[in-house]
């Protein structure tokens, strides 16, 4: 009978967790789905090319999370001068990325600018569309 009462709060605490994520989705979603991806650090940089190799020499492993350690590994052990490429890469990356986010930024700007005066022209139609409605109620009377 234990067993059973630990499962039902497990369940529930899984559902709050469920509710959670969910909302989080929600929220990126809102953000903006035109919005750029955020560039990788020189650790995944890495982790491209070792998937890689690794993939090669280890074609019957299918574990992800064998190849992340090892990859992890290898680069705890890597000095400076070999991770200096990846963090060329990483930087590069960077900077395109605060390019495309500042075009981003400009074009999210001029559409707001848009938006609020659709809305304004939409308000004064729907404005003029309720006084004639109501004009005409009068009418029928």
């Amino acid at each position: 009978m234990k067993g059973a009462k630990s499962k039902a709060k497990a369940d529930t605490k899984l559902g709050v967790r469920k509710k959670a994520t969910e909302s989080k989705k929600a929220k990126n979603a809102a953000k903006g789905p035109n919005k750029p991806k955020r560039p990788p650090s020189a650790f995944f940089v890495f982790m491209e090319e070792f998937r890689k190799t690794y993939k090669e020499k280890h074609p019957n492993n299918k574990s992800v999370a064998v190849v992340g350690k090892a990859g992890g590994d290898k680069w705890k052990q890597m000095s400076d001068e070999e991770k200096a490429p990846y963090q060329a890469k990483a930087e590069k990356r960077k900077a395109e990325y605060q390019k495309s986010m500042d075009a981003y930024n400009k074009k999210l700007a001029a559409g707001d600018a848009d938006d609020e005066e659709s809305d304004k022209s939409k308000s004064e139609v729907h404005d003029d569309d309720e006084e004639d409605d109501g004009s005409e109620e009068e009418d029928d009377d």
